[in-house]
């Protein structure tokens, strides 16, 4: 019954939902999608027949990770939710976690738009946001109410990054003391910590991309009681293999348990766009050389950190790429745009056919198979 009720509602997204939302403008598009699905998640009928057309659940879909209990290793990456206004649909839709943000010290309004553009060609989307979001003050405290709702079910982390602003852009301390406002805001009161310092659309581009940089960054934040909560640091997708161990070198030194691979793509390389389009890549162009830089992180630094995989994920087989690449957790955003919300179902149930046909008992047991 699942099953079925998943088909109609897949084929009601696709030949209904999607094309009236594709004939606005990107922007629009968004703004429609946050404004509906902050009310249906107050319309409990609306909620149940979510919870009833995504589910999926199975025990070989659960994992640990940076020791939490995950119901499936499937979700929601920063930058969608940044005001935290999805989380009841979320829930709803059976992802295994979901992160809101990333948030600032200060309230960002973000860049000129327009924010987004669509790449339908290569199923992606230009990204030209800049962080807007409320600040901690506000998002912190919503997001610090989703985790104690939502997260025995839906492990709920805060991203946090750089206020794009120029007043956090003026020095290297002040850009660290905007992080740390940040984490001593939310530190302890969510599952797990994302520490974004890849964002490419802000002032003075990725300041903490740079190894000194990040090892002071770190080192001040390492000063703050997490009170155990886990923390991983999303990471840039635009550098060499060399330029990025030698990032995962410094953040080993530290108290971060994860990484998560990886942010979007600055390189406009065989794309056939307008150089007058503001903005980064999400979505399947980002796909190989994060797989690529997860397998490779794996094989160095396996043992020392959980993988989370993100970039390009829209079907079980790309997720389960990731997987068996080493990734422990994996997180779609554009997938979720362009395959609308029972992605995450179709996701889960393909996972767990591809577990089946390879012999494997669980997720876990799959991890870094190709690596």
């Amino acid at each position: 019954m699942h099953r079925i009720f998943r088909f109609f509602t897949r084929n009601a997204f696709m030949r209904g939902v999607k094309p009236i939302m594709f004939r606005s403008k990107p922007d629009a598009a968004h703004d429609t999608m946050l404004k509906f699905g902050n009310a249906a998640g107050k319309v409990p009928f609306l909620l149940a027949l979510l919870r009833f057309a995504c589910k999926v659940e199975s025990d070989a879909l659960k994992v640990n990770a940076m020791g939490i209990e995950y119901k499936n290793p499937i979700g929601l990456g920063a930058g969608l939710d940044k005001n935290a206004v999805l989380a009841a649909c979320l829930h709803s839709c059976g992802f295994g976690h979901a992160t809101f943000g990333s948030i600032t010290g200060r309230k960002s309004v973000g860049n000129p738009r327009p924010w987004f553009h669509r790449l339908l060609k290569y199923y992606a989307l230009v990204v030209h946001v800049g962080l807007a979001n409320e600040g901690v003050d506000i998002n912190g405290d919503k997001i610090a109410s989703e985790a104690e709702k939502f997260g025995e079910d839906m492990k709920v982390a805060a991203s946090i990054a750089r206020t794009n602003d120029k007043e956090a852009s003026s020095s290297i301390d002040d850009a660290i003391a905007d992080y740390v406002y940040s984490m001593r805001k939310i530190a302890g009161r969510t599952q797990f910590i994302e520490l974004n310092i890849s964002c490419p659309n802000t002032y003075n581009g990725e300041p903490f991309a740079n190894p000194e940089n990040l090892d002071l960054l770190l080192a001040e934040l390492d000063k703050i009681d997490r009170k155990n909560v886990p923390m991983t640091v999303k990471m840039p997708s635009d550098k060499t293999w060399e330029e990025f161990r030698e990032l995962l070198n410094v953040i080993a030194r530290h108290d971060i348990q994860a990484v998560t691979i990886a942010n979007l793509r600055k390189d406009r390389t065989g794309i056939e766009i307008s150089d007058e389009i503001e903005g980064n890549f999400s979505g399947a162009l980002t796909y190989a050389k994060s797989n690529d830089f997860i397998r490779r992180t794996y094989n160095e630094f396996g043992d020392r950190f959980v993988i989370i995989g993100l970039g390009g994920v829209m079907t079980a087989e790309h997720a389960y790429a990731k997987i068996r690449a080493g990734a422990t957790l994996v997180e779609l955003v554009s997938g979720l745009m362009f395959k609308g919300p029972q992605v995450v179902a179709d996701i889960k149930f393909g996972l767990i056919k591809l577990l089946e046909r390879d012999g494997f008992a669980n997720i876990e047991e799959a991890v870094g198979a190709d690596a």
